[in-house]
Parts: C-alpha cells; sequence; structure tokens
C-alpha cells in the first residue's frame, strides 16, 4: 500500500503538466524569438544612438586628455568603412547589455516549469543577482579603472617643446572600442564568481571547507585571470584581481550559509 505525501512532499512539487516534446521545442522557439525581438529592437534603438554611447565610452579618454593638455584631441580611423562597423560594434555590444535580462528572463520561463518549488527558491536569487553584478562589475571598469589606466599609458607621451620628437596619443576608434569592450565584458564575467560559487555549494558540488583549503591557489588562479583578460599593466591587473578575491571571501560566506546541512546535524535539528 502506497503511503501519502507527506507536507514536504506535497509543497516542493513540479508545477508544469506533462508536454510532448514538440511542444517543448515550440515553447523553446518562442522564447528564442521574443530573446532575439528585444535583442533587434534595442540594435536599432542603440545604433540610433550609436555616437552617443560611443562618446560616452570614449569620455573617461577624452577627459584624461583634455585635463592633460587644456586642448581638444582627436581619435582617428584609418580605414574607409572602420568608423561604419564601430558603430554597428557599438549598436550590438549595446543590445547585448540592454537585452540580457530579458534574455535571462526567457530563459527562466522556459525552465521554471520543469523545476520543483525549492529549486525555484534557490535558483531565483541568483538569476537576479546575475545582471546586479554583471553592472557592477562594469561599474568598477568604466568609473574606477579606465580613468587609472588610461592615466598610466598617457603617461609615456613626449609633447611637443621638450626636445625631441613629440609623441602624442591618436587613438584608432576601433581599437579603443575593442579594449574597452573587453574590459567591460571582462569585469562584468568576473564578478559573476560568487554566483558561480555558491551555486555550486547550493548543490553540494562544493564546500565552503574546499574554497578555504583551496584559497591560496584560488587567490593565485585570480591573478592569472587577471593578466590574461587585461592589459598588460599593474593597475587593470590589480583592479581585477583585488576585487576577484574580495568576491571570492564574499562566496566563501554565502557557500556557509546555502550549502547542505550534513546528515548528522539534519538529523539532530
Amino acid at each position: 500500500m502506497a503511503t501519502p505525501p507527506t507536507n514536504q512532499e506535497t509543497e516542493d512539487q513540479i508545477d508544469d503538466k506533462p508536454m510532448p516534446l514538440l511542444d517543448h521545442l515550440i515553447e523553446l522557439r518562442t522564447r528564442l524569438i521574443y530573446s532575439m525581438l528585444a535583442f533587434m529592437i534595442a540594435f536599432a534603438v542603440c545604433y540610433y544612438f550609436s555616437k552617443q554611447i560611443y562618446s560616452f565610452l570614449a569620455q573617461p579618454l577624452a577627459d584624461i586628455l583634455h585635463e592633460k593638455t587644456g586642448q581638444e584631441r582627436r581619435m582617428i580611423f584609418t580605414a574607409l568603412t572602420e568608423a561604419f562597423f564601430t558603430y554597428l560594434k557599438v549598436a550590438m555590444f549595446g543590445a547585448a547589455f540592454i537585452s540580457f535580462p530579458i534574455t535571462v528572463t526567457q530563459l527562466w520561463l522556459f525552465v521554471a516549469p520543469g523545476l520543483y518549488r525549492s529549486e525555484k527558491k534557490a535558483l531565483l536569487p541568483f538569476l537576479m543577482a546575475t545582471p546586479v553584478l554583471f553592472l557592477l562589475g562594469a561599474s568598477l571598469a568604466y568609473y574606477v579603472i579606465f580613468p587609472m589606466a588610461w592615466r598610466f599609458f598617457l603617461s609615456f607621451e613626449i609633447p611637443a617643446g621638450e626636445g625631441g620628437l613629440p609623441i602624442l596619443l591618436e587613438a584608432k576608434v576601433s581599437e579603443y572600442l575593442g579594449l574597452v569592450m573587453k574590459l567591460i565584458f571582462a569585469f562584468g564575467i568576473a564578478f559573476q564568481l560568487p554566483v558561480g560559487l555558491t551555486l555550486l555549494a547550493r548543490v553540494g558540488i562544493i564546500g565552503s571547507a574546499g574554497l578555504k583549503k583551496y584559497r591560496r591557489y584560488s587567490y593565485v588562479g585570480m591573478f592569472i585571470v587577471a593578466a590574461i583578460l587585461t592589459p598588460p599593466d599593474i593597475i587593470s591587473q590589480l583592479g581585477l584581481a583585488v576585487p576577484l578575491i574580495a568576491l571570492y571571501e564574499l562566496s566563501v560566506v554565502m557557500a556557509k550559509w546555502v550549502e547542505p546541512k550534513p546528515v548528522e546535524d539534519a538529523d539532530s535539528a
């Protein structure tokens, strides 16, 4: 005789009904269409404002150049199509940034019906924290790292009147945009570290004790990652490695909080 389900089993149920494979594929297609529509609309808007977006991304460099010389400086492009493709990249960059929360929401709406209620409660905070942490990482790169790094690189200029040939920066629009996008994405993705480690701890793959045990090796790995993702200057590397270390320590605390309790502790509770 089958035993009736307990209250916990009744509460922790899947809210979805069984669906044929074809219906799942149709649902997936619908979510992908919504995500693509959001990206395309965001791309059209961002392309319309691509010059303003590029000016915003170039503002840290423009401010430092103006502060350094007191004069307006310029950026150049050396290929006929370079400026056009740069604005396309700007629009794609902005569209990906803006439509990311919508894409994640559509992914959640597709996956959530197949999850238990307890799994939804466990995953939803991580889903909400992902864009917030990405924005924090991007903001750190733009408002803190860019000014310090650009000042460091511009310190190698030799102005006219100091003897010899002057060495002045004339940045290419495409190269500058590539560097800026690389740093923003590097910091944004790196700031997902607490989400990844805490989620792994939540499902029991890793634990806070293991994170503490391999802390020294993790620190070395973070400096290696920072050296790979950032330009070859100590300011950018420290600017990424130090926040990663802080986020790692935060992940240890979060892992301790969410990791499954040992069996003996659960039995004694």
